[in-house]
């Protein structure tokens, strides 16, 4: 079956790979362990945002080098790109201090992967790019844009949810999908790309040693 993998950048490392070793991950190996090899993997659509370092100069820098590695390794991936942004914001305090009823924080978010995510599933699906979608997410935002994949193209459509947002998988995403399956934790470190990457001078960055 023609396959296509729609990975949600932000929420994939945050339930996958965030406060782990893994992550130089290899994508095409990990999908490849997780799914029957009847599905063909014709592209891996990725969509993320050049994060701005906050508190740590160097995560823009190793960021950039790990989406030159898989995109070096992986001709069937294509990055997608959204925006990153950080700003102030006023908050209320739970426990005022001294008078003091709010604070005064630095929030960050990523904008425009969930919505480039579901214009590409359904743009792809009527263009018949596909038989099969995978979506890699736990984003509910998303359930509408399976439905019409599902119901109108009559594509299958997989979810498959990050190991930490197992307990959590949202139902709204689950009944949408044709079925829904957990990445088993061992696979990451089963599928980690090669350091270097070959005929590269991109290896892996000594923090995520």
């Amino acid at each position: 079956m023609r396959t296509y993998v729609y990975v949600d950048g932000f929420n994939f490392y945050y339930g996958a790979v965030k406060d782990t070793r893994h992550k130089w991950l290899d994508l095409m190996a990990l999908f490849k362990r997780v799914l029957d090899p009847k599905y063909d993997i014709r592209a891996i659509k990725y969509f993320t945002a050049h994060v701005s370092p906050i508190n740590d100069p160097q995560q823009s820098q190793r960021q950039a080098i790990y989406i030159k590695a898989f995109q070096a390794h992986i001709p069937e991936i294509e990055i997608i790109l959204g925006k990153f942004m950080a700003h102030p914001v006023r908050v209320p305090l739970v426990q005022p201090l001294a008078g003091q009823s709010f604070a005064l924080v630095l929030r960050t978010e990523e904008k425009g992967s969930d919505v480039n995510l579901a214009v590409h599933l359904v743009n792809d699906a009527w263009l018949d790019r596909y038989d099969a979608a995978v979506i890699v997410s736990n984003d509910s935002d998303l359930a509408a844009a399976l439905h019409i994949v599902r119901d109108e193209r009559n594509k299958e459509v997989i979810l498959l949810t990050p190991p930490k947002f197992q307990r959590k998988r949202s139902k709204m995403l689950k009944n949408a999908c044709t079925r829904s399956m957990t990445i088993k934790p061992a696979y990451f470190a089963q599928s980690q790309l090669p350091d270097p990457i070959p005929n590269t001078n991109l290896f892996k960055p000594p923090q995520w040693a």
